[in-house]
């Protein structure tokens, strides 16, 4: 916590605005969308919700199909089941572990051969770092296809300069209790389409028409974030900044420490990017790279420290058992796949002590001398 956040919770108790209303909510939103640079944003109780409404506005529907990373958390695909369409997977590239344009671009083709382009193409900047917006807004606009940017991880990441959330149709964030700034739970819905963003507000209420009594002309949700959680957010939105420095010094202390092992590799940072490194995350390089990672766990929980291994890539998962999915190469195991079979996250929140980091950083040391046989290598 930043520690102005019982201010603020002090003055929505005081004011008596604890439902979902309130002048915290209004500026909330008022003051994200000017950090990012958005013409509005609508304050929801998730970011799976952002999405869920995103995708209602973009008109997906039952038989409908939307495409989305295989390399992500499944609230990115989940809503696309909500509305009753199919998620097409796309596979990660190495340069940024983010959707590959390769693979995008396979997709897009195919389906415009088949006559049934996807309604939307969702856009995961993961653990932070950002996707190559550039060639995949290319790639959509020729297809006309709208993009929705699930910026969940990468509040203060930016590309050439221009915050994430920002370059879709449609922009969504996470408050979650382990995003880089939390409300406890929470999320954001962003655009420059004002009138959209006033539909998403009217969904996320239940869609109550404008009448004395309760009237209902559409099916509506309960999504809205309350006055209380959004006060904790504007203190927390306070801080963004020395979060993402935080988190980027982190980084920054792992790579250091551990550069002179050459099987380890970090997470890229696409050239023209700022990652806002939410998350640490690692790679082994080494033909037993996946036993590797094994005992780095083991190792690891040994030492009463959490570590988590990358994301489990979603067309491997049961649920999606079936779903198509586009590779980026022709030839040999997905991207996503070897990434999965090959990394992990380390401990990165942004209270992180240096006694702490030094343990984990400690733990891998022990545990690649006994892996490998060698001593650290050094790197010219």
């Amino acid at each position: 916590m930043s520690g102005r956040e019982q201010a603020y919770i002090g003055e929505a108790f005081l004011d008596n605005w604890i439902a979902p209303l309130g002048p915290h909510i209004n500026a909330f939103e008022s003051e994200l969308s000017a950090y990012i640079g958005s013409g509005g944003a609508t304050a929801v109780s998730s970011g799976t919700a952002a999405i869920h409404l995103a995708l209602r506005l973009l008109g997906v529907g039952e038989g409908d199909s939307v495409c989305c990373p295989s390399f992500t958390f499944i609230a990115s695909a989940n809503p696309i089941l909500y509305l009753g369409a199919e998620p097409i997977f796309i596979d990660s590239e190495p340069e940024s572990w983010n959707m590959s344009p390769a693979a995008l671009e396979k997709a897009l083709a195919h389906a415009s051969r088949c006559g049934k382009l996807p309604k939307a193409v969702i856009v995961v900047h993961l653990y932070g770092a950002m996707a190559d917006m550039e060639a995949i807004m290319g790639i959509c606009e020729s297809y006309g296809v709208p993009i929705v940017e699930d910026a969940a991880e990468s509040l203060g990441s930016t590309y050439q300069g221009r915050q994430s959330g920002t370059f879709g149709r449609f922009g969504i964030f996470s408050f979650n209790g382990n995003k880089i700034i939390t409300t406890s739970g929470g999320g954001m819905l962003v655009s420059d389409d004002i009138l959209a963003l006033e539909k998403a507000r009217f969904l996320a209420t239940q869609a109550r028409d404008e009448a004395p009594h309760y009237q209902h002309s559409q099916m509506g949700y309960n999504y809205r974030m309350s006055n209380v959680l959004a006060g904790i957010g504007r203190a927390q939105l306070d801080v963004i900044n020395d979060r993402v420095e935080a988190r980027r010094s982190i980084f920054h202390i792992y790579e250091e420490a551990l550069k002179h092992w050459g099987e380890i590799q970090f997470m890229p940072e696409l050239p023209g990017t700022r990652s806002n490194r939410w998350l640490t995350a690692l790679t082994i390089d080494s033909p037993h790279a996946e036993y590797m990672i094994q005992q780095l766990l083991a190792a690891m929980i040994r030492a009463n420290i959490e570590v988590r291994p990358l994301w489990k890539p979603l067309h491997m998962q049961p649920l999606f058992e079936g779903n198509a999915f586009y590779s980026h190469s022709a030839t040999g195991r997905a991207v996503c796949e070897d990434l999965f079979h090959r990394g992990l996250c380390l401990p990165s929140g942004s209270s992180l002590s240096l006694e702490d980091q030094g343990r984990v950083i400690d733990v891998v040391e022990d545990v690649m001398h006994q892996l490998t046989g060698l001593t650290a290598r050094a790197v010219n």
